[in-house]
Formats: C-alpha cells, sequence, structure tokens
C-alpha cells in the first residue's frame, strides 16, 4: 500500500456530490515549500492535489472552505495528459481516507473552524467528566 499525507490549505470551497448512492466530498489542497536554489535564491514551490473524500460523514462539508489549513491522507493516483499546448502535464490525486482541520482559514473566519477542530479532538472524551475544583488547601508546601 502506497499512502500519501499533506498538509496545506484548500485552494476553493470544497464541493459534495452523490454518485450512485454514495458521498463523496471532492477538495483541492496546495501544499507550498521555500527553498533556496543553487545560487542560493530562495524560490517557493507549490503542488496542487485534488482530493476525493468517499464518505457518508458529510459533516465536515461546511468547514472545508478556501483557505483552510487541513491534514490530509489516502492513496494516491498519477495521471499523465497532454496539455493544450501540446506539451506534457500531469496531476496529483488522492482518493482521502482521513481529513482533519489544522487550524483557522487564512481568509478571516478562524475562530469558527478552530472551535469545530477543538469540538472533533473532544468527541471522544467523556462528557461527563466533572469540572475541576479548588484545590489550593490540599497543597502539601
Amino acid at each position: 500500500m502506497i499512502k500519501l499525507q499533506i498538509i496545506g490549505h484548500l485552494g476553493k470551497d470544497c464541493v459534495q456530490k452523490e454518485i450512485n448512492g454514495k458521498n463523496v466530498i471532492n477538495f483541492t489542497v496546495a501544499h507550498s515549500e521555500k527553498f533556496k536554489n543553487s545560487t542560493g535564491t530562495l524560490q517557493e514551490k507549490t503542488i496542487w492535489v485534488d482530493c476525493a473524500y468517499w464518505t457518508d460523514r458529510t459533516g465536515i462539508v461546511p468547514y472545508l472552505l478556501k483557505g483552510q489549513l487541513v491534514y490530509v491522507e489516502g492513496t494516491p493516483e498519477a495521471d499523465a495528459y497532454t496539455k493544450q499546448d501540446g506539451s506534457a502535464g500531469a496531476s496529483l490525486r488522492l482518493r482521502v481516507r482521513e481529513v482533519q482541520l489544522l487550524g483557522g482559514r487564512t481568509g478571516g473566519n478562524e475562530g469558527q473552524s478552530q472551535v469545530q477542530s477543538s469540538h472533533s479532538l473532544n468527541e471522544n472524551q467523556n462528557q461527563s467528566q466533572p469540572a475541576m475544583q479548588d484545590q489550593t488547601d490540599d497543597l502539601p508546601f
């Protein structure tokens, strides 16, 4: 099995479709890296990955918006094609197995997505845990 992990920003809002009775969420993730070339000039390279998430868990759809920082994991697929100008081109697709929201959007709606991220992290924790009480009287010093 080949597994690809990507951390990047969504290039546009996701699109949810139903195909043959199954839900698919399509989105594009951009991963950018900065590096110095052989002459010492700072360069930036961006790789775009088209993602398809086949799932019934569509509650994440409202939060997969342009600019959102995400972690995506899945199986990669590469396609070669001929561009309109006749040159060769390639695209990278990912069949998503897992997606996680990592932080706020660059567009300014950061609070909403951060709340969702922390909510999804706390889903599996027991909701009936007692609140922390002031225990300053029990300090050993």
